[in-house]
Order: C-alpha cells, then structure tokens, then sequence
C-alpha cells in the first residue's frame, strides 16, 4: 500500500496546480487516451510440466489482461497508469500496478520519469508488457523470465533519459539513467526456487536499485546496439518449517548487451546477460548459509513478415548457473519457432513451438515428482487489442 501511495502522489504532483487545472482543461486538451489488451494462452507439454502449470495435460491456466490511461495535460508533460490481471498456473491471479508516472521531457537532449516506472534494461525489458506488439508467444526465458516479468518491469523511482547527436557519421546515443526500489512479490518465479527448498518468503524481497542503459543508434539504418549495468541489494523476512529467518542479498549484479536490425520486413536481434548474486540465509542459532549464483544467458532470433497478416520468427536461447552442480538443472537451452497471425488491427493469434533441453528456467519440484532433461512444448495465444 505504501508504494501505491508514492506512485499516486508522484503521478498527482506533476499534474498542473495539483489537479485543479486540469478539472478545467477539456478532455481534447489533455489528449486523453485509453488502451489495453487481454489474452488467453494455452500450453501442452511432454515429460515436465512449465511454470506451475498442469501443461502435461494440456492448460489454459494463462490469462492476461492489460489498461492504460495515459494524457497530456502539456506539452511537454505525459502522466499515465497502466493496471495489469496476470494468472500463469500458481504465479498471479491478481491485479497489480504495472507502472504510474509523470513524464516530463525539457528537450531531446533530457527528460526524466517519477513514480513506479519501467526500469530500462536491455533491449526487451521496457517492451515485454505490450503482448500486441510482440510475434513472440514467449520471450527468451534466459533473460526475461515471465514468471518475474512484474518485479522486472518496473522500479519505485525515477529514470532520467535523453538522445544526444553524435553527427551524421556517428549516429545518435540514447541514454538512461535510473534508481529506486526493487519489490519483488512473494509470487514472483524468483521465490520458487526457494519455495522448492522449504523455504517460504510471505512478503516477498524489497530493496534499493541503480543503473543505467546506453544505446546506439548506429549510421547504418536499422542497427541499434546498446548495454545495461544495474546492481540491487535485496533483502526478506523467511520461514523454514515455521523457524523464521532473513535472506538478504547484498549484491545483485545484472550485466546486458544487446544488438538489433531491421530491414523491411526482416528483424534480426541478440542479448547476451550475465546474473551475479550473493545471498546469505540466517535463522537463529545455525550457521549463515551462503548461496552464490552466475547465471549467463543469451538469445538469437530472427523474424520476417511473410504478408500483411502473416509474421513467422525463429530464437534460440541458452542460460547456465555456473555455481550449481553439474545436471540437467543448472542450464536449459530452447529453440522456438513461432508464427502470428493478425486477423484485423484488434484481433490476433500465436503459435509457437518449443524444444527445450535443460530445467533451468521455468521448472519446479513443486508440481513435478521427478524434472526429466527435456521437454517438447507447445504454446497457443489469442489475443484482443483496444
């Protein structure tokens, strides 16, 4: 509640006189706009079931719903609020606040957001809450796992951004500059390895955040590369067996490089991302545990648009835990082909077909008796757009 308060007053504050002029302002005059989506999915898989969900028999246990209302009281000032319904098998099943902000851009060259914002890493991260424009059933899990796309999204803080030219045979830079709070809901897939362990963490992780994310519009027309550094502390309140504890993370280190071109109608785009973290467990009277992880992953993909309605698109990714001991659980590698099909501007479709090696990423203990190296997936998505 406190961090929806703080959200609500940044996004009321920057709002002209404190809302009284802009009760006054006419509804053209704050270019006033409202959007969203919901989408249903459906995912069968051999051998594991994914994410919590019963997909070995088939399941539809996948559903979102996205609105946003965002307008432009000046013009050089955007507030909007965008609300979210997410059910993904025992992740979800409730409403949360995407983002809440207030965007005040002074020039090209600055600009700077407040409120829940969305934290600008890699090349994906600001994207992946707008399903409508994405081919992808399901982004590269090896850097943008959906289980934590909420805590990922976005920050309680501000960003700062900006575009400075470099000359025409230099291109342009892109930069942002961000910091605040990270929550992590006790929800999010970040738990579930926990949760596999005994350990059960009711409130969820909450700490400071920093970074920024540089990126480079090349001369070459369509190639754009870029990287993100971005370092968090986190900390919780935790139960095992109803013996409380603390887990604290003192450094939580993300590293992003990414590159992408577009061409027409063909799309080819990389990230590669490394996840160092250190986390201690206390519970009274026993020995900290240490926990270490070095998690590295990356993805190819590439897409074309075969017609005006139909866009085919084919990623690879890979991730590994170097600090886990050598098994099926500490990498996973997945090869995903997947074709959309827009029936109108609102109405779209998805299929996308998964070959997995690896449970890295996306499987747990708690809904399978024993995880099998690998998995053969497959994913519908219908989608409506407004």
């Amino acid at each position: 509640m406190k961090q929806l308060m703080i959200a609500a007053i940044a996004f009321a504050s920057m709002w002209p006189c404190g809302g009284v002029l802009a009760s006054a302002q006419s509804m053209d005059d704050l270019n006033l706009q409202v959007h969203g989506y919901a989408t249903q999915g459906f995912v069968y898989s051999t051998n594991n079931n994914w994410d919590t969900t019963s997909s070995t028999d088939g399941s539809a246990a996948w559903t979102e719903a996205v609105v946003n209302l965002t307008a432009q009281p000046q013009s050089r000032l955007r507030v909007g609020v965008q609300a979210r319904y997410f059910l993904l098998g025992n992740y979800g099943n409730s409403i949360t606040l995407d983002w809440a902000q207030a965007d005040y851009k002074a020039s090209d060259k600055f600009g700077f957001r407040v409120g829940k914002v969305k934290t600008p890493m890699g090349l994906l991260n600001e994207s992946q809450d707008i399903d409508p424009a994405q081919l992808w059933v399901l982004l590269p899990q090896s850097v943008y796992p959906i289980a934590s796309r909420n805590s990922l999204l976005s920050h309680y803080g501000g960003v700062a951004y900006g575009r400075l030219p470099l000359g025409e045979k230099l291109g342009t830079l892109e930069y942002r500059g961000f910091g605040g709070q990270r929550i992590i809901g006790a929800d999010d897939g970040f738990v579930q390895p926990f949760k596999d362990q005994g350990i059960t963490v009711p409130s969820g992780f909450t700490g400071p955040l920093f970074g920024g994310t540089l990126r480079w519009n090349t001369p070459v027309q369509g190639l754009t590369m870029g990287a993100t550094r971005d370092v968090e502390r986190l900390s919780a309140a935790i139960y095992s067996h109803s013996m409380p504890g603390t887990l604290t993370v003192p450094a939580l280190e993300s590293s992003y490089f990414f590159g992408r071109y577009e061409h027409n109608k063909l799309m080819v785009a990389g990230e590669y991302n490394r996840v160092i973290l250190n986390s201690d467990i206390q519970f009274a009277g026993i020995p900290a545990i240490l926990v270490r992880y070095d998690v590295r992953g990356f993805y190819a993909m590439a897409s074309y648009r075969l017609s005006d309605r139909l866009t085919s698109g084919l990623y690879y990714g890979s991730m590994i835990n170097l600090q886990l001991p050598v098994s099926s659980g500490r990498y996973q590698k997945d090869w995903a082909l997947c074709a959309r099909y827009d029936f109108n501007p609102f109405l779209y479709a998805k299929i996308e077909q998964h070959i997995i090696d690896g449970t890295g990423s996306g499987f747990s203990t708690s809904d399978n008796s024993a995880l099998q190296p690998n998995t053969r997936m497959t994913m519908l998505k219908l989608g409506v757009s407004f």
